[in-house]
């Protein structure tokens, strides 16, 4: 039997999410073929002779992108079973049905699509059409507490798997990093999953509900020494959070360390554990590490108390201080524009990422991130935001939104033309038409304060400029 796993994108690094059941299936001894159409056409003949067709979902953009490759496969082979597997999946499983989905898995999706391909190939051609769909996080509510109940809605508990890269477009072909002139194949891997945090605009949360699993050291390794062998110069570990359970990150960055000198890696970590943690810093830094990745969000603790990110302004310049004093670059994200931005409280945004000399570290697209209301996120619990919501558009997979001030959302979508537009302009260079274009819509005016220019070796960054 064929299964055909597919994925439409996933921020210009090659798919985890597609080597790693692989390995699940390819040991099932299932035939499995792999498709990264972000990077390669769609095989019309691969889509017929695949009985099962699976779609990763791990991300908004990737399942809008999903949406009509799924009625592509469709009308190239009709009697295909089809599958959805990620974080998004779960969330829009009404939709997914209506496009003919039958099968959906959310957090740690491994097990179940290698034990449906299984079923599928005992029960033959036949007793397939009589097997149930599947979904594997049917209750997306989210408790007060964050604990699980172990009941349907549980993450499984899996044993890991080294991902089988075998099938998929070489690692050149990706997103590289870039420090200065100088070019690093970059690989992707995971050390963990799910997150033990509950901010409420997190798309992990209605999956994982406070939960994360680790992957044992020896598999992480193993995967990177592959991708090593492979050319990579550079790993991102993808954890939502590398710090979620620190004795385990740091058994993982000191064998990193001892095996791949010369290697570098980047990591996401709150900000919250950047400064309860603060003494692993330097560890971090002397094992490698290019740049730290951290979802600020806002500079306004209003806002901030609302998405339940557990930390303040002050906290973000402490861990800036921190990371600086540590030798380890700060890569900030934002989610620059919320129902509760003000023209003036963005405008101290980005007078906040001058003052702290942020402006090189800061993708610009990131200056442009509009709050995205998802299915079965915390968000919908917050009366403000109720009131300025309509119906879930599946078009945008969204609960869209209008701001109170019609001037913050024009603002929004001028800047996400510009820096949509302009990526190999510089970050300074993008940073000033911003400034320009928000303090002439808030009407204030006047030439940024702006810090002298770094160097750009100084800033290692991914070339992959979007972000959700």
């Amino acid at each position: 039997m064929r299964v055909l796993l597919i994925s439409t994108y996933d921020l210009g690094r090659q798919p985890f999410g597609l080597a790693s059941p692989a390995a699940w299936l390819r040991e099932a001894g299932v035939d499995v073929r792999l498709a990264d159409v972000s990077r390669e056409r769609l095989r019309q003949d691969d889509v017929q002779a695949a009985r099962l067709v699976a779609f990763f979902l791990p991300m908004h953009t990737a399942t809008r992108l999903a949406i009509p490759v799924m009625e592509r496969v469709r009308a190239w082979n009709p009697g295909a079973r089809l599958c959805a597997y990620g974080l998004y999946a779960p969330l829009n499983a009404a939709l997914l049905r209506e496009r003919g989905v039958t099968d959906i898995f959310g957090g740690e999706f491994e097990a179940g699509l290698r034990d449906l391909a299984i079923e599928m190939s005992s029960a033959g051609e036949e007793g397939e059409k009589k097997l149930p769909g599947n979904l594997t996080t049917p209750d997306l509510k989210v408790g007060p507490t964050g604990e699980g109940d172990g009941g349907a809605g549980a993450v499984p508990r899996l044993a890991f798997r080294t991902p089988d890269r075998a099938g998929l477009p070489d690692l050149s072909r990706y997103a590289a990093l870039q420090i200065g002139a100088e070019r690093r194949t970059a690989g992707y891997t995971e050390a963990s999953r799910g997150c033990k945090h509950l901010c409420r605009h997190c798309p992990i949360v209605p999956v994982y509900n406070g939960r994360f699993r680790v992957v044992p050291v020896p598999v992480v390794m193993a995967d990177i020494r592959a991708q090593v062998a492979a050319g990579a110069r550079h790993i991102t570990f993808g954890d939502p959070d590398f710090f979620n359970g620190i004795g385990h990150a740091t058994a993982v960055v000191d064998a990193f360390g001892r095996e791949f000198p010369g290697v570098s890696f980047d990591v996401t970590i709150k900000v919250e554990h950047l400064l309860r943690q603060a003494g692993a810093l330097p560890r971090l830094r002397e094992a490698g590490c290019a740049f730290v990745t951290s979802a600020v969000e806002s500079i306004d603790d209003a806002v901030l108390a609302r998405l339940e990110k557990g930390h303040t302004r002050e906290d973000v310049e402490r861990a800036v201080a921190l990371c600086r004093e540590a030798g380890l670059v700060l890569a900030p994200t934002f989610v620059a524009f919320t129902p509760w931005t003000t023209l003036r409280s963005y405008c101290e945004l980005l007078e906040t990422i001058a003052r702290l000399d942020l402006i090189d570290q800061v993708a610009p697209i990131q200056l442009a991130i509009r709050l995205l209301v998802t299915e079965g996120s915390r968000l919908l619990a917050l009366e403000d935001l109720r009131a300025l919501i309509g119906g879930f558009d599946p078009r945008s997979l969204t609960y869209p939104w209008r701001h109170p001030d019609p001037r913050a959302d024009a603002l929004q979508e001028r800047l996400a033309g510009l820096v949509g537009v302009e990526l190999s302009a510089s970050r300074r260079g993008t940073f000033e038409r911003v400034w320009h274009e928000a303090h002439e819509a808030a009407g204030l005016h006047g030439p940024p304060e702006l810090p002298a220019p770094r160097p750009r070796t100084a800033v290692p960054y991914l070339n992959e400029p979007w972000y959700c």
